[in-house]
């Protein structure tokens, strides 16, 4: 199947997916299917916040990581009503892979951790936390599901919260703590985008390994790579197409490579072109 013609179907099936979801909600199943808050968190020594945003879904349930696949439905975050907020960063713990009605989707089941890095913008003062969450959540069916979270961040909170260090110790390895050696890429055209062919020196992950390319534009498009191991080195193959189908730019720095194998997964940032 062409990439175009994979956009396509992926289209065809979240509208098939947004009709079941309204059949699903006018019945009362989407209320509470999933439901969020805010763990407080503590002021760490260097004067941000350590919090998280923890989200729990009925039992067989699940909802997606930050690249959600073929058959994912992307989350979307908005603080922007917080008070005494410079900046956000979320640390997402390694996800699961999950086959999906036959395609491929990256997330959750039944419960996740997010944590948040919260830079404030005055020192000293609490953080009022306020946001917006969009997600998809699935089972038999996918529903989205606007979830609104608050709470209070005092400047004073100084005891770590397990709970939080727990998801951070879950992230993906550093490419320097996977023992990475080198990655290359080999970047070429296809008739509606590029291909790219990934390269990574690094001991297994643990078998078996799927990988997860990230364009670093929001408006393309990659389709689930293909893997492969020889030794010490993964091989992965993947494509990219714009969304409207035009022309774009890739820059190799900002490629973003996620190995995730049954022992641990790896977070790898940028390529060398071969």
């Amino acid at each position: 199947m062409s990439l175009r013609k994979s956009v396509q179907s992926i289209s065809t099936a979240l509208l098939i997916a947004l009709t079941a979801t309204l059949t699903a909600q006018a019945g009362g199943r989407g209320d509470d299917i999933a439901k969020a808050d805010i763990l407080t968190g503590w002021r760490t020594a260097s004067g941000t916040h350590m919090a998280a945003l923890r989200i729990e879904l009925k039992e067989g349930w699940k909802t997606y990581w930050r690249a959600p696949g073929d058959a994912g439905i992307p989350p979307i975050l908005d603080w922007s009503l917080s008070g005494n907020l410079a900046s956000t960063h979320m640390t997402w713990p390694t996800p699961v892979v999950f086959d999906q009605s036959g395609m491929r989707s990256i997330g959750y089941k039944n419960a996740v951790i997010l944590p948040i890095a919260l830079e404030p913008r005055r020192d000293g003062r609490p953080v009022k936390l306020r946001g917006t969450l969009d997600i998809g959540v699935c089972k038999d069916i996918c529903v989205p599901q606007r979830l609104k979270v608050r709470a209070t961040l005092p400047a004073d909170a100084d005891q770590r919260d397990p709970r939080i260090a727990a998801a951070l110790a879950a992230r993906p390895l550093s490419a320097s703590e996977a023992e990475l050696r080198a990655i290359r890429c080999t970047i070429s055209p296809t008739a509606n985008g590029l291909r790219i062919g990934l390269e990574i020196d690094m001991p297994s992950a643990g078998a078996p390994e799927a990988a997860v390319v990230e364009s670093g534009l929001p408006d393309v498009w990659v389709a689930a790579p293909k893997t492969r191991r020889a030794g010490g080195t993964l091989f992965a193959e993947t494509e990219m197409q714009h969304v409207s189908g035009g022309v774009f730019m890739l820059d190799r720095s900002a490629l973003r490579v996620t190995v995730i194998g049954r022992k641990h997964a790896v977070d790898i940032r940028g390529c060398d072109g071969t």
